[in-house]
């Protein structure tokens, strides 16, 4: 007896496993562009339900269902850099990137792509540290688009000019013009290990309310960023300045005593989470050079704290 071929489309559930099998890669890429883990899901979401519309025959004429999926996913992502900064304009306080916990695993890159220049290329860990995605936000959508794509993911400028609707040397450009705008942000590289002490130590200041610990631990020019949301209390305005920071840290704590300070993960960095009665109700991310805290980072509205809630 001779086995017939079953078509593809009769089989159970054929090639869902191989398009559901590239959520981490959509998730990870809108992430980056987006610096939102729930607009992230949205725009996943939105490109699966695109592939579903599609006929069978449709979707058995696209060679890569994965390349079709990342390009769909990252045409949405324009699409919506383009109205984020009129929603960023009404939003309450300052807005800072949604936090992500300590993840399993982040994509490598596309598969059989050009190794990485360590002159040029940013790293994966490094494109999704707060002080990394926090400069993504004074660029506009096309370099962010062509830096994450070109740098993070390692697509072709050819690719990603079908993506943006322009030409592979604009994209070149665009790319570079934004490489620029990290490079002139960076600090200097710090290791992990002393990061983690530092961030230590600041910890064990704000729970002693130890003023002077804390302005031994920030640079003079250090900023302290907040971001509510109109939906608890925090400041509206940047702190800035080690001294003033000192200050309103510890008269934080000192008001909140019933809060448990845990060391966390927070985008690939070392940080901190506040918790209440067992809920986040803060997480803090830094960034440091020379020894000295730069900047923290404190994101306390609800909405962007749901992955840390549920974890």
């Amino acid at each position: 007896m001779t086995d017939h071929p079953v078509p593809a489309h009769d089989r159970p559930d054929a090639g869902l496993s191989a398009v559901i099998s590239e959520r981490r890669q959509l998730i990870n890429l809108s992430y980056r562009l987006l610096g939102s883990l729930a607009d992230a899901e949205d725009v996943v979401q939105e490109s699966y339900a695109r592939w579903y519309a599609m006929s069978h025959e449709q979707q058995d004429a696209i060679a890569s269902p994965g390349a079709w999926l990342s390009k769909v996913a990252s045409r949405i992502c324009l699409d919506l850099l383009g109205s984020a900064r009129a929603r960023r304009e009404r939003y309450v306080g300052e807005w800072i990137p949604e936090p992500v916990p300590e993840p399993t695993q982040w994509v490598s890159g596309r598969p059989g792509a050009a190794p990485a220049d360590p002159a040029d290329r940013v790293t994966l860990d490094e494109s999704v540290s707060m002080a990394f995605l926090v400069v993504l936000e004074s660029m506009t959508p096309a370099e962010r688009v062509a830096l994450i794509l070109h740098d993070v993911f390692r697509y072709p400028f050819a690719e990603i000019a079908d993506i943006t609707g322009r030409t592979p040397a604009a994209c070149r450009e665009l790319a570079s013009s934004a490489r620029r705008r990290i490079r002139a942000g960076r600090p200097p590289a710090t290791p992990a290990a002393h990061q983690a002490g530092i961030v230590r130590s600041f910890k064990q200041a704000l729970e002693t309310c130890d003023v002077d610990a804390l302005v031994g631990l920030l640079d003079p020019d250090a900023t302290f960023t907040a971001d509510g949301g109109g939906q608890v209390r925090t400041a509206l305005h940047p702190i800035e300045g080690g001294e003033r920071i000192a200050h309103a840290c510890a008269d934080i704590a000192g008001r909140n005593p019933d809060l448990v300070m845990l060391e966390r993960t927070v985008n690939g960095q070392p940080g901190l989470v506040a918790q209440r009665d067992g809920v986040t109700v803060s997480v803090y991310a830094f960034e440091i050079a020379d020894g000295r805290i730069k900047h923290v980072w404190a994101i306390r509205n609800p909405d962007k704290l749901r992955p840390w809630t549920q974890s």
